[in-house]
C-alpha cells in the first residue's frame, strides 16, 4: 500500500484562542499549548513521510511560550515554516518579530468592517498591516475575511496594501444555518450578501481563479448538499495534542506518537472525509 504525498502540514500551537471570532471555523477546542517534546516526534514522522513545510496556526501562535524552539525545530529537520497569525498587542508582535527573520512567510488575519462587527472582532485592516510593517519577514500576506463590504472600503484597501507592498488574500465570511438564524437571515439573504460581496471585489481587485472557484464550490455546495466530493487536499493537520489528520474536521487521525507504521498505514488507507464549506476554506488553492 503506497502512501499519498502530502505537501504541507498545518500545525496547531494551541487548543485555544483569546482572539474568539464570532464566525471561527475552528475544528479544535482544548486547553494548553503544543508540547515541545510533541512537536518533534510529530516532526520526525512529518519527515519520513515526505512532507516538505510547516505552516504554524492557531489558537495564536505568537501566544506559545516556545515560539522560536518551534522553528528552529522545523529547520532541524529540514523543513521550512510559515505562520499565520492575528497578532496585534504589543507583546505579540514583539514575539512575532523575533522569529519573522527565520519563517518564509506571515501571513496576518484581518476582517472587514462587516466582518468585525459580525464577528465581534478587532482585527482590522489597518492594524493588520501595521503588524506586517513591524516586522522583518521575506514575504507578508494580510488575509482578509470579508462580509457586507463597501467600494469605499475596497478602494481604501488596496491602496493600504500597495503601500505597504504585502499580498493580499480572501475568505467569504461562511455561516451555519443557526448562525444565519441568530443574524436574523434568510439562507436567501446570506446567498445575496455573498453575490453581491464578490461583485464589489470583482470592482477593485483581479481576483484569481482559485477564489473564484471557490465561491463556485460553495454555492454548488449549499445546492447540492449531497453531491460533496471526498477529501482531495494535499494538506495535513496536526493537533496541539500531536494528533494527525487529514483535515482539522475529520474525525479519523492517528497519533504521532504511534510507530510509523501505523501512521504511514492510516494515510495510505483510502478516505472516507468529504469537503465541507468550513473544510474547503482551509484547503482551497
Amino acid at each position: 500500500m503506497s502512501t499519498p504525498w502530502f505537501r504541507t502540514v498545518l500545525v496547531s500551537t494551541a487548543g485555544h484562542c483569546a482572539v474568539a471570532c464570532g464566525f471561527c471555523f475552528r475544528a479544535d477546542r482544548a486547553n494548553g499549548f503544543l508540547d515541545v517534546a510533541t512537536y518533534t516526534r510529530s516532526l520526525s514522522r512529518l519527515r519520513e513521510i515526505g512532507v516538505e513545510s510547516i505552516c504554524l496556526t492557531g489558537g495564536e501562535p505568537t501566544h506559545h511560550p516556545e515560539l522560536r524552539q518551534l522553528v528552529r525545530l522545523a529547520h532541524q529537520f529540514g523543513l521550512p515554516v510559515s505562520v499565520v497569525t492575528s497578532a496585534r498587542a504589543e507583546a505579540e508582535v514583539t514575539a512575532l518579530a523575533e522569529v519573522a527573520h527565520l519563517v518564509e512567510n506571515v501571513t496576518v488575519s484581518a476582517d472587514s468592517r462587516g466582518a468585525m462587527k459580525l464577528g465581534r472582532t478587532r482585527r482590522s485592516v489597518e492594524s493588520g498591516i501595521r503588524t506586517l510593517l513591524e516586522i522583518d519577514a521575506p514575504a507578508g500576506v494580510l488575509h482578509v475575511s470579508y462580509w457586507d463590504l463597501a467600494d469605499d472600503e475596497c478602494g481604501e484597501l488596496a491602496r493600504l496594501v500597495a503601500e505597504a507592498g504585502t499580498e493580499l488574500q480572501f475568505s467569504p465570511v461562511l455561516l451555519d444555518e443557526l448562525a444565519i438564524q441568530r443574524a436574523r437571515m434568510t439562507v436567501a439573504d446570506y446567498e445575496e450578501r455573498q453575490r453581491l460581496d464578490a461583485a464589489v471585489l470583482e470592482r477593485h481587485f483581479a481576483l484569481g481563479d482559485g477564489l473564484r472557484d471557490y465561491l463556485a464550490h460553495l454555492r454548488s455546495m449549499r445546492r447540492s448538499p449531497g453531491c460533496r466530493h471526498l477529501c482531495r487536499s494535499r494538506a495535513l493537520y496536526v493537533s496541539a495534542e500531536g494528533r494527525l489528520r487529514r483535515c482539522p474536521y475529520s474525525e479519523v487521525g492517528v497519533s504521532t506518537h504511534r510507530p510509523r507504521s501505523e501512521v504511514r498505514e492510516f494515510l495510505a488507507r483510502p478516505t472516507t472525509d468529504r469537503v465541507t464549506a468550513d473544510c474547503a476554506a482551509i484547503c482551497r488553492p
